[in-house]
């Protein structure tokens, strides 16, 4: 936030140091463009995915109206986006939120490219009310499964994890009301609001999972999502744990043979107490012939700020994915 104010007071602001949290990315024409929270979605680009500089408008310089009547209290803190191309257009959907709420939605914008930097408010994609849903409708993940149909994961705490078809329809993209929407992963406490014996509690108690990211790899579909707490600077405790599915509804499942919707997940990155106190929002990406991880992390050298981290896959020989340092 506090840098966020500090690079408004320049045109651009070129770093090697990419100061942002929940990052995205995507590629055209030669150039990297990394999408992240701010209050207008902040935007960054980069030749090289080294020297980053910022785009000071952002990406929505005004806000759209829908999102005060959607969620009553949001303060235009634009939270969590995620971009792809589907059927030679860009889509992204981003969070409109209040901490510790769920009543959030998730709007969706599109272009044609990202170069001129003109999107197209496209309304709400979906959204959660506090008195009829037990998840939360933030953090949207898009993903395309084998048959190119687009789907959108997204959920914070409560129930955890969702899946929902998307279809295109009169120029925009909406939930196909013939496919259920699905849990694909959730957390469990013992002493959790949300346990196993309680699957419906409409609290989100300490049930801390989010930040689904859904990657396609060797006809595996792997399920990233975050555990335990993100925003806390260096009191925070996020990390980064996966399970897999040859089904994109899953059930996806960690390398210990636990589902994911009972409490599963394999450790994929953690803060190491050095540089980073925590990590945690990843994306997955093949970039340049290589599988690429991005998340933000908590910089013990930058008094727990958040700044990006981008670590190499190397996949082994069980199948799951492991980070080079």
């Amino acid at each position: 936030m506090i840098l966020t104010l500090l690079f408004s007071l320049f045109t651009s602001f070129t770093t090697d140091t990419a100061f942002v949290h929940d990052p995205v990315m995507a590629y055209e024409n030669g150039i990297y463009y990394m999408y992240s929270t701010g209050r207008n979605i902040q935007v960054m680009t980069s030749p090289n995915r080294k020297s980053w500089t910022l785009n000071q408008t952002g990406v929505l310089p005004n806000i759209p109206s829908w999102t005060h009547d959607s969620v009553p209290g949001f303060k235009n803190h634009i939270w969590a986006p995620d971009i792809i191309q589907w059927h030679q257009q860009w889509w992204m959907a981003y969070s409109c939120s209040t901490f510790g709420k769920n009543t959030s939605a998730i709007g969706l914008l599109q272009a044609s490219n990202l170069a001129i930097n003109q999107w197209t408010d496209k309304g709400c994609l979906i959204n959660s009310h506090a008195k009829r849903d037990n998840w939360n409708a933030i953090d949207p993940n898009f993903v395309k499964d084998e048959d190119d149909n687009l789907w959108l994961t997204f959920g914070s705490f409560w129930d955890g994890i969702q899946l929902i078809k998307l279809q295109e329809q009169n120029g925009t993209l909406t939930q196909d009301p013939n496919v259920a929407q699905l849990t694909i992963a959730r957390r469990y406490h013992n002493n959790a609001p949300n346990n196993m014996k309680n699957p419906t509690s409409k609290n989100a108690g300490i049930n801390a999972i989010e930040a689904p990211f859904i990657f396609k790899h060797d006809n595996w579909y792997y399920l990233f999502v975050s555990w335990d707490y993100c925003c806390r600077g260096a009191k925070s405790n996020y990390r980064v744990v996966v399970g897999r599915s040859r089904s994109i509804t899953g059930p996806y499942i960690d390398e210990n043979g636990i589902s994911m919707t009972e409490g599963g997940g394999t450790l994929v990155l953690e803060g190491d107490k050095k540089v980073y106190e925590a990590a945690g929002h990843c994306a997955v990406y093949h970039f340049n012939h290589q599988d690429l991880f991005i998340c933000h992390g908590y910089n013990l050298q930058l008094d727990g700020m958040s700044t990006l981290i981008q670590r190499k896959i190397h996949w082994k020989e069980n199948g799951f994915p492991q980070l080079e340092e």
